[in-house]
């Protein structure tokens, strides 16, 4: 004899409670990505991107270029950030030589990636773009924060290429030992923010929240699912990306200049207890990095924070502008102006 299939020990009046809440999360769902994708759309068709999209290994990366003259300013963005983050000084960089700014693989208007997002595999990406969009070398290399480490990991891959590079406040690739243990516990906060932002984005659940750029032009480009990913693989690669900076080896006399925020300004994020010890940590980094190259320099940006291209771009503009005549009087420079 067989025993009788096991009955349900939900109550019918509970049973159909669950499946109405069910039914409702899932029109919720869907309301919220329909909400997120017509709200992308919205912001893209209004504010269209500069520049232009093309095909690098079966994806599209976004590049804007604009200037000529010769060598090529090469501006790489620091974590999560689009290239965006560097309209304050391209259109006057572009007034003395050709500049060029992107987004890499996944964030603003580029294709996501299937690689890492280690920095080895954005100098890559980067060195593919270059070659797509028939930007010729040589370049002045600029990176601001993380892009410190790619465009560092770019000229130990590329050192022909490269005739001066300039840092912006970047990051150093042994910040994370030197810095004190009690931001290990912020970090951990910043990571599930992250983690937050990529996994609810696709929902609209950050734009409701507002956490999306007020700025138009801003949110078209930076507030996307593809976007949101991107930073979270980036932070997650961030130690892979360190490692690899510190084997890049040192400048020998290239030509470079090292930005670093002013002290006075601390990250707004750090409590007073560690914002000391940490920019103390930070400058001490900082004066290093100028000791890349027998030819560094390394310029403080009075009353400016973190982003030193937003707050003083004229520090920047200036920095760019010098080692690129640097790099003019070199002997090596004879490659020809890009058209």
């Amino acid at each position: 004899m067989t025993n009788p299939a096991p009955q349900s020990t939900l109550h019918p009046v509970f049973r159909r409670i669950v499946l109405l809440l069910l039914a409702f999360l899932i029109l919720l769902a869907v309301a919220g990505f329909l909400y997120e994708n017509i709200s992308e759309a919205r912001d893209r068709r209004f504010n269209p991107l500069e520049g232009r999209l093309l095909d690098v290994g079966g994806r599209k990366m976004h590049i804007d270029c604009a200037g000529e003259g010769n060598p090529t300013v090469i501006l790489d963005s620091g974590l999560g950030d689009s290239y965006l983050s560097w309209r304050k000084v391209q259109p006057e960089i572009a007034k003395f030589t050709r500049v060029c700014s992107y987004d890499r693989a996944g964030l603003g208007y580029s294709d996501p990636s299937s690689q890492p997002r280690t920095s080895k595999v954005i100098a890559e990406e980067l060195h593919a773009l270059l070659r797509a969009a028939s930007v010729s070398p040589p370049y002045v290399i600029v990176g601001h924060s993380m892009g410190g480490y790619d465009v560092r990991v770019y000229t130990s891959l590329y050192r022909n290429e490269i005739v001066g590079m300039v840092l912006v406040d970047a990051s150093h690739p042994d910040q994370e030992n030197r810095f004190p243990a009690e931001l290990k516990n912020m970090e951990g906060s910043w990571h599930r923010e992250a983690q937050f932002i990529a996994s609810t984005m696709p929902f609209g659940i950050p734009r409701l929240l507002g956490l999306c750029d007020n700025d138009a032009v801003s949110r078209a480009a930076d507030c996307n699912w593809h976007s949101a990913r991107e930073q979270l693989a980036e932070i997650s690669a961030f130690p892979e990306s360190a490692a690899e900076t510190s084997q890049t080896g040192t400048l020998s006399d290239m030509p470079l200049a090292v930005l670093s925020h002013d002290p006075d300004k601390p990250s707004s994020d750090l409590p007073p207890d560690l914002a000391k010890p940490t920019n103390e940590a930070w400058e001490k980094m900082q004066e290093e990095l100028a000791h890349l190259s027998t030819r560094g320099t390394q310029t403080v940006a009075k009353n400016s924070a973190h982003y030193i291209q937003i707050d003083r771009p004229d520090v920047v503009i200036d920095a760019v502008r010098n080692v690129v005549e640097q790099a003019r009087q070199a002997p090596s420079q004879s490659a020809p102006a890009n058209r």
